[in-house]
């Protein structure tokens, strides 16, 4: 599918959307938030709302507003010192908004997130149901990770892995991700479509991050090729293009797009293959790869190699290949001490060893989700 075909069949029939908006977006050279930088981009929001299309914005730019407030020179290294910036900056950053946005009859709503609210499946159907409710008010959900409150263990590091988890959460049709930077590049050729992210895609990303932000380009193909594997579309482009987010979803020929996988994924599958943090890994043989991979069978424990680490029935886990390569993700039916004592086993041999059945797979297919 072409650049062309999915401007023009998805971008502009799209009626669910997540914008990520980085740092340096909404801030100015000093590091201040930019009020007018925020206005323009409110001002879109605004217009695309009124036109019918559901908005989720993931606003990056805490930090950078805090440094501003404060008058620091450069953005603090240590942990203790980067949350107490982002305490002071995110009520500026939400003041900007709503100020500009209430002009337009447009209330807003901040949620704040951790990586762990992604990883509990009870929170993560709950921050479904509070972004569909705040939807149905009226309000524009403004998202941004819970940097006052997050150690590294409950980080993602960057707002573009969120706003991805958020387009799959919501089934969203396409994620925009709006930077300084016009697309991305090959060289000095600005790529119009890229219809697969895989390895060869991630070498293209070659520039640093920003001052301020914490993202890369390296983190928005890796966002843009979490949402296209679930089937939905992405697109890089510049926030200072004017009325760039009109222009998108106009079908203008702006940014990169990335082409969305032909099969679109489920809500769960989406869930286990993307969001869950892994328990244990579950290396398999050949034919178990093929069974997976060409067949769409389950898994079973006649064509495990090796298990590794320590995790309880139900945990998810990754499926690796012999030479170390992920091959899919899926919830276990089985402990890991359990499929240790049956690993290599026919399922007939399953009840001797353990001393009883209660399943034949080790993954079945219905909780599993390929990788690539």
């Amino acid at each position: 599918m072409p650049g062309t075909t999915v401007r023009q069949t998805v971008l502009t029939r799209a009626k669910r959307i997540v914008v990520k908006i980085g740092t340096s977006a909404i801030t100015d050279e000093a590091g201040r938030l930019d009020p007018r930088a925020v206005k323009r981009l409110a001002g879109q929001i605004a217009d695309v709302t009124a036109s019918g299309v559901s908005v989720t914005l993931v606003a990056s730019g805490a930090i950078g507003a805090g440094m501003g407030e404060l008058d620091l020179p450069e953005r603090p290294r240590t942990l203790p010192m980067l949350q107490a910036v982002a305490a002071v900056g995110q009520g500026q950053l939400m003041r900007a908004f709503h100020d500009a946005l209430v002009k337009r009859n447009l209330r807003v709503a901040q949620v704040l997130l951790t990586r762990g609210d992604f990883e509990d499946r009870t929170r993560y159907l709950n921050i479904r149901n509070t972004l569909r409710a705040l939807h149905e008010m009226g309000a524009l959900p403004i998202l941004n990770e819970n940097d006052a409150v997050a150690v590294d263990e409950l980080r993602f590091g960057d707002n573009d892995i969120i706003a991805a988890h958020v387009t799959n959460m919501q089934a969203a049709d396409v994620l925009v991700l709006l930077s300084t930077i016009d697309g991305v590049y090959d060289g000095d050729t600005l790529l119009d479509v890229i219809e697969r992210v895989d390895g060869e895609t991630l070498s293209l990303a070659t520039g640093a991050k920003s001052r301020l932000g914490s993202g890369g380009m390296g983190s928005k193909l890796t966002a843009a090729g979490m949402v296209t594997r679930a089937g939905e579309a992405a697109v890089i482009a510049n926030a200072h293009i004017p009325n760039v987010l009109k222009k998108l979803l106009a079908g203008e020929n702006i940014g990169t797009v990335f082409v969305p996988a032909k099969r679109k994924l489920s809500s769960r599958r989406r869930w286990i293959g993307q969001t869950a943090r892994t328990a244990g890994q579950i290396i398999v043989d050949a034919g178990a790869v093929a069974a997976l991979t060409k067949r769409g069978k389950s898994l079973l424990p006649s064509g495990i190699r090796l298990v590794r680490g320590t995790f309880e029935k139900g945990a998810t886990v990754a499926v690796l290949d012999e030479t170390g390569a992920e091959i899919a993700r899926g919830l276990t039916n089985y402990s890991a001490e359990q499929l240790q004592a049956i690993r290599g086993l026919k399922t007939s041999q399953i009840a001797k060893a353990l001393g009883d059945k209660p399943y034949d797979e080790a993954i079945h297919r219905n909780n599993m989700t390929l990788s690539t």
